[in-house]
Protein backbone atom coordinates (compact mmCIF):
# COMPACT_ATOMS: atom_id res chain seq x y z
CA UNK A 1 0.00 0.00 0.00
CA UNK A 2 1.10 3.60 -1.09
CA UNK A 3 1.29 7.19 0.75
CA UNK A 4 -2.40 8.09 1.04
CA UNK A 5 -2.55 10.83 -1.57
CA UNK A 6 -4.68 13.14 0.36
CA UNK A 7 -1.94 13.23 3.17
CA UNK A 8 0.74 14.50 -0.25
CA UNK A 9 -1.94 17.06 -1.66
CA UNK A 10 -2.14 18.38 2.05
CA UNK A 11 1.47 18.64 2.34
CA UNK A 12 2.42 20.44 -0.64
CA UNK A 13 -0.19 22.50 0.56
CA UNK A 14 1.81 23.65 4.03
CA UNK A 15 4.77 25.77 3.76
CA UNK A 16 8.28 23.71 3.33
CA UNK A 17 8.82 23.17 7.04
CA UNK A 18 5.58 21.43 7.48
CA UNK A 19 5.11 19.23 4.59
CA UNK A 20 8.03 16.94 5.20
CA UNK A 21 5.86 16.23 8.75
CA UNK A 22 2.95 15.82 6.90
CA UNK A 23 4.36 13.37 5.00
CA UNK A 24 6.10 11.44 7.85
CA UNK A 25 3.04 11.20 9.95
CA UNK A 26 0.99 9.95 6.83
CA UNK A 27 4.09 7.25 6.48
CA UNK A 28 3.60 5.94 10.11
CA UNK A 29 -0.20 5.95 10.08
CA UNK A 30 0.12 3.76 6.85
CA UNK A 31 2.46 1.58 8.67
CA UNK A 32 -0.09 1.46 11.62
CA UNK A 33 -2.49 0.29 9.48
CA UNK A 34 -1.17 -2.59 7.92
CA UNK A 35 -0.46 -3.84 11.48
CA UNK A 36 -3.45 -3.74 12.12
CA UNK A 37 -5.11 -5.34 9.51
CA UNK A 38 -2.38 -8.00 10.08
CA UNK A 39 -3.40 -8.21 13.79
CA UNK A 40 -6.75 -5.95 15.03
CA UNK A 41 -6.73 -7.29 18.79
CA UNK A 42 -3.20 -5.45 19.30
CA UNK A 43 -4.74 -2.12 18.94
CA UNK A 44 -7.84 -3.26 21.02
CA UNK A 45 -5.90 -4.19 23.30
CA UNK A 46 -4.14 -1.10 23.30
CA UNK A 47 -7.14 1.38 23.37
CA UNK A 48 -8.93 -0.99 26.51
CA UNK A 49 -5.17 -0.34 28.55
CA UNK A 50 -4.99 3.07 27.67
CA UNK A 51 -8.41 3.94 28.73
CA UNK A 52 -7.93 1.93 31.57
CA UNK A 53 -4.98 3.73 32.98
CA UNK A 54 -6.03 7.11 32.89
CA UNK A 55 -9.67 6.21 33.77
CA UNK A 56 -9.59 2.93 35.79
CA UNK A 57 -6.46 3.34 37.55
CA UNK A 58 -7.14 6.70 39.31
CA UNK A 59 -10.59 4.80 40.53
CA UNK A 60 -8.42 2.11 42.58
CA UNK A 61 -6.48 4.13 44.57
CA UNK A 62 -8.42 7.39 45.05
CA UNK A 63 -12.35 7.01 44.78
CA UNK A 64 -14.74 9.34 44.14
CA UNK A 65 -17.09 9.63 47.63
CA UNK A 66 -17.71 13.23 47.69
CA UNK A 67 -19.62 15.75 45.28
CA UNK A 68 -18.45 18.21 43.80
CA UNK A 69 -17.99 21.88 44.82
CA UNK A 70 -21.22 22.88 43.61
CA UNK A 71 -22.88 20.43 45.53
CA UNK A 72 -21.68 19.69 48.45
CA UNK A 73 -24.75 17.63 49.45
CA UNK A 74 -24.04 14.61 46.98
CA UNK A 75 -22.33 11.71 48.72
CA UNK A 76 -21.18 8.62 46.04
CA UNK A 77 -21.18 5.41 47.57
CA UNK A 78 -17.43 3.71 48.37
CA UNK A 79 -17.87 0.54 46.92
CA UNK A 80 -14.79 -2.38 47.86
CA UNK A 81 -11.82 -2.75 45.76
CA UNK A 82 -13.37 -5.96 44.36
CA UNK A 83 -16.96 -4.89 43.41
CA UNK A 84 -15.27 -1.57 42.12
CA UNK A 85 -12.59 -4.00 40.08
CA UNK A 86 -14.92 -6.04 39.15
CA UNK A 87 -17.72 -2.76 37.69
CA UNK A 88 -14.27 -1.50 36.08
CA UNK A 89 -14.07 -4.67 34.10
CA UNK A 90 -17.73 -4.75 32.76
CA UNK A 91 -16.69 -1.38 31.34
CA UNK A 92 -13.29 -1.87 30.11
CA UNK A 93 -13.30 -5.55 28.60
CA UNK A 94 -16.22 -5.49 25.74
CA UNK A 95 -13.56 -2.80 24.35
CA UNK A 96 -11.73 -5.05 23.45
CA UNK A 97 -14.73 -6.48 21.20
CA UNK A 98 -16.00 -2.95 20.14
CA UNK A 99 -15.37 -2.94 16.53
CA UNK A 100 -16.45 -6.44 16.08
CA UNK A 101 -19.51 -6.60 17.62
CA UNK A 102 -20.10 -3.17 18.70
CA UNK A 103 -23.77 -3.42 19.11
CA UNK A 104 -22.94 -6.12 22.31
CA UNK A 105 -20.19 -4.18 23.41
CA UNK A 106 -22.27 -1.20 23.95
CA UNK A 107 -24.76 -3.20 25.66
CA UNK A 108 -23.02 -4.49 28.22
CA UNK A 109 -21.44 -1.86 29.20
CA UNK A 110 -24.55 0.13 29.53
CA UNK A 111 -25.76 -2.37 31.47
CA UNK A 112 -22.51 -1.82 33.87
CA UNK A 113 -23.13 1.57 34.22
CA UNK A 114 -27.08 1.60 35.02
CA UNK A 115 -25.63 -0.88 38.22
CA UNK A 116 -23.32 0.78 39.11
CA UNK A 117 -25.40 4.45 39.46
CA UNK A 118 -28.05 2.27 40.67
CA UNK A 119 -25.39 1.60 43.38
CA UNK A 120 -24.58 5.38 43.99
CA UNK A 121 -21.06 4.66 42.90
CA UNK A 122 -18.85 7.20 40.48
CA UNK A 123 -16.23 5.33 38.35
CA UNK A 124 -14.07 7.32 36.06
CA UNK A 125 -14.04 4.85 33.83
CA UNK A 126 -17.58 5.19 32.92
CA UNK A 127 -16.01 7.31 29.96
CA UNK A 128 -15.39 3.96 28.02
CA UNK A 129 -19.08 4.75 27.59
CA UNK A 130 -19.04 7.16 25.19
CA UNK A 131 -16.29 5.28 23.12
CA UNK A 132 -18.29 2.38 22.88
CA UNK A 133 -21.30 4.58 21.06
CA UNK A 134 -18.95 6.08 19.28
CA UNK A 135 -18.02 2.36 17.78
CA UNK A 136 -21.73 1.85 17.33
CA UNK A 137 -22.07 4.94 15.79
CA UNK A 138 -19.27 3.87 13.37
CA UNK A 139 -19.59 0.26 12.79
CA UNK A 140 -22.93 -0.78 13.18
CA UNK A 141 -26.56 -0.57 11.10
CA UNK A 142 -28.23 2.69 11.18
CA UNK A 143 -31.17 1.37 12.92
CA UNK A 144 -29.32 -0.11 16.03
CA UNK A 145 -27.34 3.20 16.30
CA UNK A 146 -30.79 4.95 16.43
CA UNK A 147 -31.39 2.14 19.61
CA UNK A 148 -28.12 3.01 20.82
CA UNK A 149 -29.09 6.65 21.12
CA UNK A 150 -32.16 5.86 22.76
CA UNK A 151 -30.22 3.14 25.34
CA UNK A 152 -27.59 6.35 26.04
CA UNK A 153 -29.87 9.09 26.78
CA UNK A 154 -31.94 6.36 29.12
CA UNK A 155 -29.10 5.62 31.42
CA UNK A 156 -28.11 9.16 31.70
CA UNK A 157 -31.46 9.87 33.52
CA UNK A 158 -30.32 7.85 36.69
CA UNK A 159 -26.94 9.63 36.47
CA UNK A 160 -28.36 12.63 37.02
CA UNK A 161 -30.20 12.54 39.28
CA UNK A 162 -27.62 10.41 41.54
CA UNK A 163 -25.49 13.29 41.31
CA UNK A 164 -26.89 16.28 41.55
CA UNK A 165 -30.60 18.20 42.92
CA UNK A 166 -32.86 20.73 42.20
CA UNK A 167 -32.53 22.66 38.90
CA UNK A 168 -29.31 21.36 38.83
CA UNK A 169 -29.83 17.67 37.52
CA UNK A 170 -31.08 19.95 34.17
CA UNK A 171 -28.02 21.22 33.71
CA UNK A 172 -26.38 17.96 34.37
CA UNK A 173 -28.29 16.27 32.21
CA UNK A 174 -27.76 18.45 29.28
CA UNK A 175 -24.27 18.20 29.65
CA UNK A 176 -24.34 14.23 29.45
CA UNK A 177 -27.25 14.16 26.40
CA UNK A 178 -24.30 16.80 24.90
CA UNK A 179 -21.54 14.36 25.29
CA UNK A 180 -23.72 11.54 24.07
CA UNK A 181 -25.19 13.62 21.11
CA UNK A 182 -20.60 14.62 20.57
CA UNK A 183 -19.87 10.67 20.37
CA UNK A 184 -22.47 9.36 18.32
CA UNK A 185 -21.64 12.67 15.80
CA UNK A 186 -18.21 12.06 15.72
CA UNK A 187 -18.68 8.35 14.75
CA UNK A 188 -21.37 9.07 12.19
CA UNK A 189 -18.49 11.60 10.86
CA UNK A 190 -16.00 9.39 10.43
CA UNK A 191 -18.04 6.80 9.52
CA UNK A 192 -18.90 9.45 6.37
CA UNK A 193 -15.58 10.29 5.71
CA UNK A 194 -14.65 6.69 5.09
CA UNK A 195 -17.62 5.62 3.09
CA UNK A 196 -16.56 8.97 0.90
CA UNK A 197 -13.16 7.24 0.47
CA UNK A 198 -14.40 3.52 -0.12
CA UNK A 199 -16.68 4.91 -3.15
CA UNK A 200 -13.76 7.11 -4.47
CA UNK A 201 -11.27 4.10 -4.67
CA UNK A 202 -14.32 2.34 -6.14
CA UNK A 203 -14.49 4.94 -8.37
CA UNK A 204 -10.74 5.35 -9.19
CA UNK A 205 -10.83 1.84 -9.81
CA UNK A 206 -13.71 1.17 -12.29
CA UNK A 207 -12.34 4.39 -14.31
CA UNK A 208 -9.19 2.48 -14.27
CA UNK A 209 -11.03 -0.63 -15.86
CA UNK A 210 -12.99 1.52 -18.06
CA UNK A 211 -9.14 2.97 -19.16
CA UNK A 212 -7.63 -0.83 -20.11
CA UNK A 213 -11.20 -1.64 -21.77
CA UNK A 214 -11.30 1.72 -24.19
CA UNK A 215 -7.67 1.05 -24.39
CA UNK A 216 -8.65 -2.56 -25.82
CA UNK A 217 -11.23 -1.49 -28.04
CA UNK A 218 -8.95 1.00 -29.77
CA UNK A 219 -6.09 -1.52 -30.33
CA UNK A 220 -9.15 -3.67 -31.69
CA UNK A 221 -10.35 -0.92 -33.64
CA UNK A 222 -7.01 -0.18 -35.10
CA UNK A 223 -6.25 -3.98 -35.98
CA UNK A 224 -9.47 -3.95 -37.56
CA UNK A 225 -8.06 -1.17 -39.75
CA UNK A 226 -4.75 -2.33 -40.53
CA UNK A 227 -6.19 -5.50 -41.67
CA UNK A 228 -8.73 -3.92 -43.91
CA UNK A 229 -6.63 -1.06 -45.30
CA UNK A 230 -4.05 -4.14 -46.08
CA UNK A 231 -6.68 -6.21 -47.38
CA UNK A 232 -7.57 -3.47 -50.15
CA UNK A 233 -3.97 -2.83 -50.63
CA UNK A 234 -2.37 -6.26 -51.23
CA UNK A 235 -5.69 -7.35 -52.37
CA UNK A 236 -5.93 -5.00 -55.62
CA UNK A 237 -2.14 -4.96 -56.67
CA UNK A 238 -2.11 -9.04 -56.57
CA UNK A 239 -5.51 -9.28 -58.37
CA UNK A 240 -3.29 -6.68 -61.02
CA UNK A 241 -0.18 -8.82 -61.11
CA UNK A 242 -1.92 -11.76 -61.91
CA UNK A 243 -4.28 -10.79 -63.96
CA UNK A 244 -1.04 -9.28 -65.50
CA UNK A 245 1.23 -11.94 -65.81
CA UNK A 246 -1.39 -14.41 -66.93
CA UNK A 247 -1.89 -12.08 -69.72
CA UNK A 248 1.85 -11.84 -69.96
CA UNK A 249 2.35 -15.19 -70.08
CA UNK A 250 -0.08 -15.92 -72.96
CA UNK A 251 1.63 -12.90 -75.09
CA UNK A 252 5.04 -14.21 -74.28
CA UNK A 253 5.08 -16.65 -77.39
CA UNK A 254 3.08 -14.60 -80.03
CA UNK A 255 4.04 -11.38 -78.78
CA UNK A 256 7.53 -10.80 -76.92
CA UNK A 257 7.14 -7.00 -76.99
CA UNK A 258 3.43 -7.40 -74.96
CA UNK A 259 5.22 -9.92 -72.81
CA UNK A 260 8.21 -7.34 -71.18
CA UNK A 261 5.16 -4.67 -71.04
CA UNK A 262 3.64 -6.86 -68.77
CA UNK A 263 6.47 -7.49 -66.65
CA UNK A 264 6.91 -3.82 -66.50
CA UNK A 265 3.52 -3.31 -65.64
CA UNK A 266 4.11 -5.95 -63.07
CA UNK A 267 6.88 -4.17 -61.32
CA UNK A 268 5.36 -0.89 -61.64
CA UNK A 269 2.06 -2.70 -59.36
CA UNK A 270 4.46 -4.59 -57.11
CA UNK A 271 6.09 -0.85 -56.20
CA UNK A 272 2.92 1.20 -55.76
CA UNK A 273 1.57 -1.72 -53.45
CA UNK A 274 5.17 -1.44 -51.50
CA UNK A 275 4.97 2.26 -51.81
CA UNK A 276 1.56 2.20 -49.84
CA UNK A 277 2.66 -0.64 -47.68
CA UNK A 278 5.19 1.78 -46.46
CA UNK A 279 2.98 4.80 -46.06
CA UNK A 280 1.09 2.85 -43.51
CA UNK A 281 3.57 0.74 -41.38
CA UNK A 282 5.49 3.99 -41.29
CA UNK A 283 2.33 5.60 -39.42
CA UNK A 284 1.95 3.11 -36.85
CA UNK A 285 6.07 2.64 -36.43
CA UNK A 286 6.80 3.77 -32.83
CA UNK A 287 9.45 6.64 -33.06
CA UNK A 288 12.85 4.75 -32.67
CA UNK A 289 15.95 5.98 -31.51
CA UNK A 290 17.34 9.35 -32.11
CA UNK A 291 19.95 7.50 -34.77
CA UNK A 292 16.70 5.91 -36.46
CA UNK A 293 15.73 7.87 -39.58
CA UNK A 294 11.88 8.97 -39.61
CA UNK A 295 9.91 6.87 -41.95
CA UNK A 296 8.98 9.65 -45.17
CA UNK A 297 5.07 10.00 -44.80
CA UNK A 298 2.90 10.80 -48.23
CA UNK A 299 -0.52 11.67 -47.96
CA UNK A 300 -3.49 8.59 -47.86
CA UNK A 301 -5.14 8.17 -51.91
CA UNK A 302 -7.74 10.34 -52.38
CA UNK A 303 -10.64 11.05 -55.23
CA UNK A 304 -7.97 12.28 -57.17
CA UNK A 305 -5.61 9.62 -57.00
CA UNK A 306 -8.32 7.43 -58.98
CA UNK A 307 -7.21 8.08 -62.56
CA UNK A 308 -3.88 6.44 -61.35
CA UNK A 309 -5.59 3.24 -60.03
CA UNK A 310 -7.90 3.01 -63.46
CA UNK A 311 -4.61 3.29 -65.29
CA UNK A 312 -3.35 0.16 -63.55
CA UNK A 313 -6.82 -1.45 -64.05
CA UNK A 314 -6.80 -1.10 -67.77
CA UNK A 315 -3.02 -2.11 -67.93
CA UNK A 316 -4.54 -5.68 -66.47
CA UNK A 317 -7.43 -5.68 -69.79
CA UNK A 318 -10.28 -4.17 -68.06
CA UNK A 319 -12.08 -1.00 -69.77
CA UNK A 320 -13.25 1.93 -67.60
CA UNK A 321 -15.32 4.17 -67.90
CA UNK A 322 -15.55 7.12 -65.28
CA UNK A 323 -17.96 9.25 -64.71
CA UNK A 324 -17.96 11.90 -61.26
CA UNK A 325 -19.72 15.47 -60.65
CA UNK A 326 -19.94 17.56 -57.34
CA UNK A 327 -17.47 19.26 -55.47
CA UNK A 328 -15.57 15.69 -54.85
CA UNK A 329 -12.37 17.77 -53.72
CA UNK A 330 -13.86 19.55 -51.26
CA UNK A 331 -14.45 16.77 -49.26
CA UNK A 332 -12.41 15.71 -45.89
CA UNK A 333 -9.66 13.05 -46.40
CA UNK A 334 -10.88 10.83 -45.02
CA UNK A 335 -14.13 10.47 -46.78
CA UNK A 336 -12.18 10.63 -50.07
CA UNK A 337 -10.02 7.92 -48.75
CA UNK A 338 -13.02 5.85 -47.96
CA UNK A 339 -13.91 6.67 -51.18
CA UNK A 340 -11.38 5.39 -52.91
CA UNK A 341 -10.84 2.18 -51.21
CA UNK A 342 -14.48 1.11 -52.17
CA UNK A 343 -13.90 2.14 -55.83
CA UNK A 344 -10.73 0.34 -55.36
CA UNK A 345 -12.52 -3.25 -53.78
CA UNK A 346 -15.22 -3.12 -56.66
CA UNK A 347 -12.70 -2.91 -59.00
CA UNK A 348 -10.26 -5.84 -57.77
CA UNK A 349 -12.93 -8.34 -57.30
CA UNK A 350 -14.22 -7.20 -60.88
CA UNK A 351 -10.43 -8.11 -61.67
CA UNK A 352 -10.63 -11.26 -60.13
CA UNK A 353 -13.87 -13.11 -60.94
CA UNK A 354 -14.63 -11.19 -63.92
CA UNK A 355 -11.16 -11.47 -65.99
CA UNK A 356 -9.20 -9.18 -68.75
CA UNK A 357 -11.77 -8.22 -71.44
CA UNK A 358 -14.32 -6.81 -69.20
CA UNK A 359 -15.70 -3.26 -69.09
CA UNK A 360 -16.63 -1.56 -65.56
CA UNK A 361 -18.37 1.80 -65.08
CA UNK A 362 -17.82 3.94 -62.26
CA UNK A 363 -19.62 6.86 -61.38
CA UNK A 364 -18.64 8.78 -57.92
CA UNK A 365 -21.03 12.00 -57.50
CA UNK A 366 -22.08 14.26 -54.50
CA UNK A 367 -25.20 15.83 -55.00
CA UNK A 368 -28.08 16.26 -52.32
CA UNK A 369 -26.03 16.07 -49.35
CA UNK A 370 -25.33 12.54 -50.24
CA UNK A 371 -22.29 10.86 -51.97
CA UNK A 372 -23.07 8.05 -54.18
CA UNK A 373 -20.11 5.73 -55.60
CA UNK A 374 -21.50 2.95 -58.02
CA UNK A 375 -18.85 0.40 -60.01
CA UNK A 376 -20.58 -1.85 -62.71
CA UNK A 377 -19.37 -4.80 -64.63
CA UNK A 378 -20.70 -6.44 -67.92
CA UNK A 379 -19.64 -9.48 -66.86
CA UNK A 380 -17.52 -11.68 -68.86
CA UNK A 381 -17.02 -11.63 -72.32
CA UNK A 382 -18.25 -15.72 -73.35
CA UNK A 383 -21.81 -14.59 -71.42
CA UNK A 384 -21.26 -17.26 -68.52
CA UNK A 385 -22.30 -16.52 -65.29
CA UNK A 386 -19.88 -15.83 -62.43
CA UNK A 387 -18.96 -18.81 -60.15
CA UNK A 388 -18.38 -16.86 -56.83
CA UNK A 389 -19.90 -13.89 -55.52
CA UNK A 390 -17.53 -10.62 -56.24
CA UNK A 391 -19.64 -9.38 -52.88
CA UNK A 392 -19.01 -11.79 -50.38
CA UNK A 393 -16.10 -12.42 -48.09
CA UNK A 394 -13.83 -9.78 -46.53
CA UNK A 395 -14.01 -7.09 -49.24
CA UNK A 396 -17.79 -6.53 -49.24
CA UNK A 397 -17.66 -6.18 -45.42
CA UNK A 398 -14.61 -3.98 -45.13
CA UNK A 399 -17.00 -1.55 -47.84
CA UNK A 400 -20.18 -1.61 -45.60
CA UNK A 401 -17.38 -1.16 -42.24
CA UNK A 402 -16.15 2.44 -44.19
CA UNK A 403 -19.71 3.39 -45.36
CA UNK A 404 -21.00 2.66 -41.78
CA UNK A 405 -18.60 5.51 -40.47
CA UNK A 406 -20.25 8.33 -42.60
CA UNK A 407 -23.58 6.98 -41.94
CA UNK A 408 -23.95 5.25 -45.21
CA UNK A 409 -24.47 1.79 -47.05
CA UNK A 410 -23.38 -0.26 -49.62
CA UNK A 411 -25.55 -2.90 -51.82
CA UNK A 412 -24.16 -5.36 -53.58
CA UNK A 413 -25.69 -7.85 -56.25
CA UNK A 414 -25.72 -9.34 -60.35
CA UNK A 415 -26.97 -7.07 -63.15
CA UNK A 416 -29.78 -9.18 -65.43
CA UNK A 417 -27.07 -8.74 -67.85
CA UNK A 418 -24.50 -10.97 -65.84
CA UNK A 419 -22.17 -8.43 -64.68
CA UNK A 420 -22.32 -7.35 -60.96
CA UNK A 421 -22.93 -4.23 -59.33
CA UNK A 422 -21.89 -2.01 -56.47
CA UNK A 423 -23.47 1.16 -54.78
CA UNK A 424 -22.43 3.19 -52.34
CA UNK A 425 -24.87 6.35 -51.08
CA UNK A 426 -22.61 8.29 -47.69
CA UNK A 427 -24.33 10.92 -45.85
CA UNK A 428 -22.27 14.17 -46.50
CA UNK A 429 -24.29 16.24 -43.79
CA UNK A 430 -21.20 16.17 -41.17
CA UNK A 431 -18.73 16.47 -44.07
CA UNK A 432 -20.45 18.73 -46.62
CA UNK A 433 -17.71 19.78 -49.42
CA UNK A 434 -16.48 23.04 -50.21
CA UNK A 435 -18.76 24.89 -52.43
CA UNK A 436 -15.78 26.20 -54.98
CA UNK A 437 -14.39 23.28 -55.52
CA UNK A 438 -14.20 21.85 -58.62
CA UNK A 439 -15.88 17.88 -59.59
CA UNK A 440 -13.78 14.73 -61.74
CA UNK A 441 -14.46 14.90 -65.46
CA UNK A 442 -15.78 11.86 -67.59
Amino acid sequence: MGTDPTAGIAARSLPGFAAPVIERCARVRQRLLRVDRAHPWIFDAAVTAVVFLLFGGPDLWRPAHSGGPHDPQVVLTQLPAPVSLLLQAGLLLPLLWRRRAPTLAFGVMAAVFLVQWLLGAGLRADAALLIALYSVALRARPDRVLWACVAAAAVMVPLSFRVASGALRWEVLFFLLSAVTAAVALGLVVRSRRAQLVALRERAAQLEVERDQRSRLAAATERTRVAREMHDIIGHNLSVIITVADGGAYAAETDPARGREALLLIGDAGRQALGELRRMLGVLRERGTEHAEAPELEPQPGIADLETLFARVRAAGTEVVYHSGGALDGLDRGMQLMAYRIVQEALTNTLKHVGPGSRADVTVGADAGQLRIRVRDNGRRDGSTVSASPGEGHGLAGMRERAALYGGTVTAGPTSGGGWDVEAILDLTDNPPLPNSAGGQP
